[in-house]
């Protein structure tokens, strides 16, 4: 892509409304921009960063056995009667009355729908377990939205839900998921460290938030550095995984536990601020019991499904790596989720050579790299391929492009190689 006929729109000076780095570097990157309070709209860049996390999430959901599906956002306050949850939920539920007087809500999340989808459609015990998914806008109304997209009232999510016959298979289904995050969060490349925690208004009584580490994050964590070193794609077995994982201390400022913690040694003992990414929860019978949903056992009585949901945040992601992987210059991505693997800077737009190079470089890059084609001062160049944090930059000018090389920036290290364009392509694409 052409950097001359995109639509990136940086900024040179920081909002008045951005509080912290990653609500300054989206706007000032052009990932995003403000619609209304806590709505923001993705821009190109910023929704191939939400495409990105997204594909990763889509192929860890496949290869632990989900489904995806598509529910509507607009739900029938109906299906929260029956649950309960329509008066208990709050102010943070957006409430609609359609022009028949049925009362509608635009939902938070889709325990409800997704209840009765299956109480539609599945009947036997030979049709369970089921586990469901879907990446979809939600919507809460936040009483002070704040943080960018940390904190907006709308945001991309992906939702999960496992149905299973009994305990056994719906605390299985809870571990596969827990293995399928920490793999997600891995290939990503960022550490997130699960940690016990409450499960609020979706209820239950075993839950998991997954935080990032960053300076700025809402909740107080303290964990066992054991985590640091752990290798979720080296799991031998999802149970030797999850007893790993739930034996290795790590809690919340809310759920820490000075006793066990006094236990750790002093060498392995961490403390930091962490940013929510994810959370799962196992809350048994809760919604098929309220809203009667039962299959045919074995021997023909009624069983209520056992359910658990598996939450991550696509779009409170993309700002929570920001967070945690940004200095003074820009962001840092992650190279499997970056904008662009790559930009190319010319800095001689109109040198023979040095185009020549740009263009060939760009043509083999194809659709993951940004070709920075405008007419303008190298300085400025290389502040805008700093702050939009590409893996690596491409510099390109008429003294190397004499021999043949270009000189090749990796932004999260600083480390410069002057390299031939064939080794420059070679390490861009490994």
């Amino acid at each position: 892509m052409r950097l001359s006929q995109s639509l990136i729109p940086t900024l040179k000076e920081t909002p008045a409304e951005a509080q912290i780095a990653s609500h300054r570097l989206m706007l000032r990157a052009g990932l995003v921009r403000q619609m209304a309070s806590g709505i923001y709209a993705w821009l190109p860049a910023g929704l191939r960063v939400l495409n990105k996390i997204s594909a990763i999430v889509r192929e860890e959901q496949a290869a632990a056995g989900a489904q995806e599906l598509l529910m509507p956002t607009i739900q029938s306050a109906d299906l929260w009667r029956e649950s309960g949850r329509y008066e208990a939920y709050g102010k943070e539920m957006l409430r609609i009355t359609d022009r028949h007087e049925r009362d509608l809500l635009y939902g938070p999340t889709n325990e409800e729908m997704i209840t009765s989808i299956m109480r539609e459609s599945v009947k036997s015990y030979r049709e369970l377990p089921q586990n469901l998914y879907h990446i979809q806008w939600k919507f809460r109304d936040e009483v002070r939205p704040r943080f960018g997209v940390l904190r907006g009232r709308e945001f991309l999510m992906k939702d999960g839900y496992g149905f299973d016959l009994d305990y056994a298979g719906a605390l299985l289904t809870y571990k596969k998921m827990m293995l399928a995050y920490m793999r997600t969060f891995q290939r990503i490349g960022i550490t997130a460290i699960p940690m016990r925690a409450d499960t609020g208004q979706i209820g239950g009584d075993l839950s998991h938030e997954f935080h990032i580490l960053a300076p700025t994050g809402e909740s107080g964590v303290f964990y066992d550095a054991t985590f640091e070193a752990g290798d979720p794609a080296a799991a031998a077995d999802v149970e030797t995984f999850y007893e790993q994982m739930t034996t290795i201390y790590a809690a919340t400022d809310e759920k820490h536990d000075l006793a066990a913690w006094e236990k750790i040694p002093d060498e392995r003992r961490r403390e930091g601020r962490g940013i929510e990414v994810g959370q799962i929860f196992y809350f048994g019978k809760k919604y098929s019991e309220s809203m009667n949903f039962t299959v045919t056992g074995h021997d023909g009585t009624k069983i209520f499904p056992e359910m658990g949901s598996y939450g991550i945040g696509v779009s409170r992601l993309a700002g929570a790596i920001i967070e945690a992987r940004h200095d003074e210059a820009g962001i840092i991505w992650p190279d499997a989720i970056a904008p662009f693997r790559a930009a190319i800077l010319n800095l001689r737009q109109g040198d023979a050579a040095t185009d020549k190079i740009c263009n060939e470089l760009h043509e083999k890059l194809g659709a993951d790299c940004l070709y920075d084609d405008r007419e303008e001062r190298a300085g400025a160049k290389f502040a805008e391929a700093d702050l939009m944090g590409h893996p690596w930059q491409i510099i390109a000018g008429p003294r190397g492009a004499a021999n043949g090389q270009v000189e090749l920036k990796r932004r999260a290290t600083g480390e410069r190689l002057e390299l031939s364009v064939a080794d420059a392509l070679a390490k861009v694409m490994s």
